[in-house]
């Protein structure tokens, strides 16, 4: 893996994708056994999350379903602090156990909003289940009970993850090189 340039910032290599793919393996395996015999939904917070749920789904040998969700709360490198809901739930939730598909866990804000607007519904349980989680960015009262790898708090691409919408399309992660 190389140094990338994704407009005006340079990105050093992070995360390869083959350390990616074994962490989306054992996650599925986490999920498989904990979730054996029961109304499972999975939920995937798009746009960052797109290639970790493709992954993620191809490892899942129970039956499910599959929803999407998009919010937003990033410009540029930093949380904006807010979440701006832009695609609803279509799904029905009542009395499913729903696992939330995030690329990365940093304030938890997003995640919390997304829970307290699934609680209305009357889920089964809410479990969130992620590529990354930065501990000591998080916030929020929701942590991953499932996640690939603990991060420190610095801005990462690839895997889904963008910098200004560039960088999605990557197979491994970068972090940004200061």
């Amino acid at each position: 893996m190389e140094t990338i340039k994704l407009h005006d910032r340079t990105f050093s290599p992070y995360l390869s994708a083959q350390e990616i793919q074994d962490a989306v393996v054992r996650l599925a395996e986490q999920i498989n056994n904990d979730y054996r015999g029961k109304d499972l939904l999975f939920l995937s917070v798009l746009n960052g999350s797109f290639m970790f749920t493709s992954d993620l789904m191809k490892h899942i040998i129970l039956p499910c379903e599959i929803s999407f969700m998009k919010v937003s709360s990033y410009q540029g490198t930093e949380s904006t602090g807010r979440v701006d809901e832009l695609i609803g739930l279509n799904s029905q939730v009542l009395g499913k156990h729903i696992v939330l598909l995030e690329d990365v866990v940093d304030t938890g804000v997003t995640i919390d909003k997304i829970i307290r607007l699934l609680q209305t519904n009357n889920p089964e349980s809410v479990e969130v289940c992620s590529i990354l989680f930065k501990k000591e960015a998080h916030i929020g009262q929701n942590r991953p009970k499932y996640f690939g790898f603990e991060i420190p708090n610095k801005f990462v691409v690839g895997y889904g993850l963008d910098y200004n919408q560039h960088g999605r399309n990557l197979p491994s992660i970068y972090q940004l090189k200061t």
